[in-house]
């Protein structure tokens, strides 16, 4: 009897530890202030959010930082292809890790052409990545496709070339898409299709879909594996679509929710350079189309719990499983849209990291 007073005791410890127990005042505080409407909209009262307790320390002060960054209309401007917030990272991207860039034409597209400065590996003599930097179709180059590819060409000790792909509002789809093309086009008379890899973040990672698309529409050969990062393969007037369009928005870039319902004349997507295209058409959105994706090469997704993408991701993610496509699903706690950007953080080391063991595994040897 005393051995089963003092596990009754023990238990009773446990529940008020771990918060199993309700206590007195709980029990007399006031529900919280929820609202479910019949259709099963949630309206939250205000909340504070702090930063993740999971992220290293680096990564924490990092957050805190740009979260800052997002509110200051100074430094979202960008300054000759680079956002005025990113000037830091990018200094410390050239100095941090040894390469070497050519600015040359591939298939008639101006391309950043990248090798590391201590040589290619000779596991990746046959093998070329190619990067699709982000931007929202609007800008971003060079600024974007640097932090996209000095990294990896560094770490993965192999080609990556980065193309500066037509954009908005002065060009619309399908201009971003033929570039690709051609750039693939004129790298698959040195490199067979199975040692391509093709990658990108945000409209980089949308356009690495498109781009997959474009090439079985014209009959140009797969990829050997493709990524999509900071981003999926459906889009929204929002975003990308889903719940991240209004649960991470606030708490990833400290931007305001947007109004629901939403006005009925709202546009499919906020994006210029989609003027006049239709997401039904799987060359602008490859998610709407089964028959697409099932076609699609090995595919690597990366996301972070608050990137307004991440609904998207995780979407795409099932519908390429479900289809029997090789999809792996990687995502950051507490990292928000295009985190990796700053390379001084361990989570963008393990981001690299598993980027380049992705198309080491994946790419034809």
């Amino acid at each position: 009897m005393a051995a089963m007073m003092r596990l009754v005791v023990f238990l009773l410890a446990l529940a008020t530890i771990f918060g199993f127990g309700i206590s007195a005042s709980a029990k007399s505080a006031p529900p919280a202030s929820v609202k479910v409407e019949s259709d099963g909209t949630v309206h939250v009262p205000a909340m504070a959010v702090p930063v993740s307790s999971l992220l290293s320390p680096e990564a924490k002060a990092y957050m805190a930082e740009h979260l800052k960054d997002m509110q200051d209309p100074e430094k979202v401007k960008q300054v000759a292809g680079v956002p005025v917030f990113m000037k830091g990272y990018l200094t410390k991207a050239k100095a941090t890790f040894g390469h070497t860039m050519t600015e040359r034409q591939i298939g008639g597209v101006h391309v950043f052409d990248y090798v590391p400065t201590d040589g290619i590996a000779l596991q990746n003599r046959k093998r070329v990545l190619i990067n699709l930097h982000g931007g929202g179709f609007m800008g971003c180059f060079p600024g974007c496709a640097e932090l996209e590819s000095i990294p990896v060409t560094a770490l993965g000790k192999v080609r990556v070339v980065s193309v500066d792909y037509r954009q908005g509002p002065e060009h619309v789809f399908p201009a971003a898409s033929e570039d690709v093309a051609a750039v693939y086009r004129e790298l698959l008379k040195t490199y067979p299709a199975r040692n391509i890899g093709i990658y990108g973040c945000s409209a980089g990672g949308i356009l690495t879909g498109m781009a997959t698309a474009w090439f079985q529409k014209h009959g140009l050969p797969r990829p050997g594996a493709i990524g999509v990062f900071c981003a999926g393969l459906t889009m929204s007037a929002f975003g990308f679509g889903g719940d991240a369009d209004y649960m991470t928005a606030a708490i990833g870039d400290a931007r305001q929710a947007p109004a629901w319902p939403a006005p009925a004349d709202l546009p499919w997507t906020a994006l210029p350079y989609f003027k006049g295209a239709s997401p039904a058409d799987p060359l602008v959105s490859p998610g709407a189309s089964d028959e697409t994706l099932r076609r699609f090469p090995p595919t690597l997704i990366i996301s972070g719990t608050r990137g307004f993408e991440l609904s998207s991701a995780v979407k795409t993610h099932s519908q390429l499983v479900a289809l029997g496509v090789q999809a792996d699903l990687h995502i950051w706690e507490g990292l928000f849209h295009g985190f990796f950007y700053n390379s001084d953080i361990p989570e963008s080391r393990e981001a690299y990291d598993v980027v380049l063991r992705f198309f080491d595994k994946n790419l034809g040897k």
